[in-house]
């Protein structure tokens, strides 16, 4: 039996620890896979959308979390996080269109999901499941960038 894949479409996989270094070595992962397919156009966008959802990964839930990478082709990416805690923050809880309002100027934080809503095409959430003994705990939320945004 013969496979047949379009040559620009791939997908990497990493398990992240709950582990404060995550988010660096999520970027690190991020920077080869994108140098590495040529697509140095959205690395930076990828790069730091990728390391504001495992930072939160790592400041909210208190499991072990997954990231992928998804080549879509026609230059597009999908980049998903999954991690054990059930709420799905905005913008990813909203429809893409409804706002999310940027960060208090003086504000430490909160400006990471803002960011989402202005570099990334498309996002979205699904909420996995909450109870302790649901293998399927959690939730993902992706988003995606470059060539034809996802509608």
């Amino acid at each position: 039996m013969v496979t047949v894949a379009l040559p620009d479409t791939w997908v990497y996989a990493l398990r992240l620890p709950h582990d404060p270094r995550a988010a660096r070595v999520a970027r690190t992962t991020v920077r080869a896979a994108l140098n590495g397919h040529g697509m140095s156009e959205v690395l930076d966008a990828v790069e730091l959308l990728t390391s504001e959802l495992v930072t939160n990964v790592y400041l909210y839930a208190k499991g072990p979390a997954s990231l992928r990478l998804t080549a879509l082709g026609e230059g597009r990416l999908r980049v998903a996080v999954w991690d054990s805690h059930p709420y799905i923050p905005a913008p990813f809880a909203k429809p893409p269109g409804d706002s999310v309002p940027p960060g208090s100027v003086g504000a430490v934080g909160g400006r990471g999901l803002f960011l989402v809503q202005e570099l990334a095409d498309s996002w979205g959430g699904w909420s996995l499941g909450s109870g302790l003994l649901d293998r399927a705990a959690g939730k993902l939320l992706w988003f995606e960038v470059g060539g034809r945004a996802a509608v």
